[in-house]
């Protein structure tokens, strides 16, 4: 499966923005999909995801401000992000795996990787 990744821009604190992943090659149904993220001097972390099964994961950083979707006839998944500070600041990267996809999931176990796409929150 192939991920181009759009949506990521310079932002005010407190503001938003919506990240898109879309998917070519393969139905994204059928795989664990989400996104990590990488800040300067950082190792990439999970922020969110959504299984196979729709189970929905966000980790604790972001929880109550980003809200993960996908539309299945689009074969795109998003990443609505409020509320931002400085600390949201990275390289945002959207995945997905054939298997599994939650918040123990370190990058090295992800399959298929989009481009990044930069988020800058000015403060």
């Amino acid at each position: 499966v192939q991920l181009q990744a759009s949506g990521g821009g310079l932002v005010q604190a407190g503001g938003s923005l919506r990240l898109s992943c879309a998917a070519s090659g393969r139905t994204l149904s059928t795989y664990a999909v989400g996104w990590f993220r990488q800040a300067p001097g950082k190792e990439r972390e999970f922020v969110s995801s959504i299984t196979r099964y729709v189970r929905y994961y966000y980790a604790d950083s972001v929880k109550g401000r980003f809200t993960i979707s996908r539309d299945n006839a689009k074969n795109t998944v998003y990443l609505q992000m409020n509320s931002l500070n400085a600390e949201d600041t990275a390289v945002y990267y959207c995945a997905a795996d054939a298997s599994y996809m939650g918040l123990d999931t370190t990058w090295h176990e992800i399959e298929y990787w989009g481009q990044g796409t930069l988020v800058t929150v000015s403060s």
